[in-house]
């Protein structure tokens, strides 16, 4: 492992990664069993189309075939689910350990290139939400925001509104240290090495990222329709800036379309642009004064 890590806290990772050994292994037996009940049920099929009638002993076995093949799905489903359990584990196990050298005051020093790609990595491996049959995208999922009582977790990436010395305010991408209830403020640190800046802010001054990604083949509801205004974090930057959304993600895997307000533009926007899930909110507009 590339961070220093007590031998408690290894040997729970090596649990982890054998426990996930052993639950591939349960996949790819769901997955051969699948597979010889599909090839039955299609070999009756083909018997039935090549007689022309449904016997009541093929029909029976159809529905028996169909059923068993229900069974296989479910019990690869949840060794899949099990698997990714184990894995989101080594992930937290890993996170802690980051955050316990970052209090023992060893912060990594990471090169830009090196930001951008960790970044980019991070959006990427995020959770994709998969729910069961007719269960609701949870809040933080693609566009559905955290509710009121959110309060985002050490360690977890925000969109945080601060002031430049220059009295400008930007929306930059920031890291948690802590969360202060009795003041209700935040203490956040600049995601951005080279600034290595540190802030204090209120709630309304910080937005929690979404910790999961939405499949528009499934939850279309979970995702920023086009027209949409929104905040995101403009490419090989760490700040967050307004935009229109030209086209939602076409699949799990794939960016939103983003077209920034830019003056420098004849029309005011920019090419679109691609934005991960990850780095793309909703707008919060200042009130204006009376």
């Amino acid at each position: 492992m590339s961070m220093s890590a007590s031998p408690k806290t290894a040997n729970a990772v090596q649990t982890r990664l054998r426990e996930l050994f052993k639950t591939i292994k349960q996949i790819e037996d769901a997955r051969k069993s699948s597979e010889n009940t599909l090839q039955a049920t299609s070999h009756t099929h083909r018997r039935v189309q090549s007689d022309e009638k449904l016997t009541l002993i093929n029909k029976n076995k159809l529905i028996g075939l169909c059923e068993d093949a229900v069974k296989d799905a479910e019990k690869e489903e949840d060794a899949l689910r099990k698997a990714l359990d184990k894995i989101y584990d080594v992930r937290r196990i890993r996170h802690e350990i980051r955050l316990a050298a970052r209090n023992a005051g060893n912060k990594e020093t990471i090169r830009r290139g090196a930001l951008m790609k960790m970044l980019a990595t991070s959006a990427e491996t995020i959770p994709l939400w998969v729910g069961r049959d007719r269960e609701e995208p949870p809040p933080l999922c693609g566009a559905i925001s955290s509710d009121g009582n959110y309060v985002a977790k050490p360690g977890d990436m925000v969109a945080a509104l601060v002031r430049s010395p220059d009295g400008d305010e930007n929306w930059i991408l920031a890291e948690v240290v802590s969360y202060n209830h009795s003041s209700a403020k935040y203490e956040v640190d600049d995601i951005d090495e080279e600034q290595k800046d540190r802030h204090n802010l209120s709630r309304r001054r910080v937005i929690p990222l979404p910790t999961m990604r939405a499949n528009p083949e499934t939850n279309p509801e979970a995702l920023y329709g086009p027209g949409t205004t929104v905040m995101a974090i403009y490419p090989q930057t760490t700040c967050f800036y307004k935009g229109v959304i030209k086209e939602p993600p076409g699949g799990a895997a794939e960016d939103y379309q983003i077209l920034f307000e830019d003056p420098s533009y004849a029309d005011g926007y920019s090419p679109p642009l691609n934005v991960a899930q990850r780095y793309t909110i909703q707008v919060t507009e200042k009130k204006k004064a009376k």
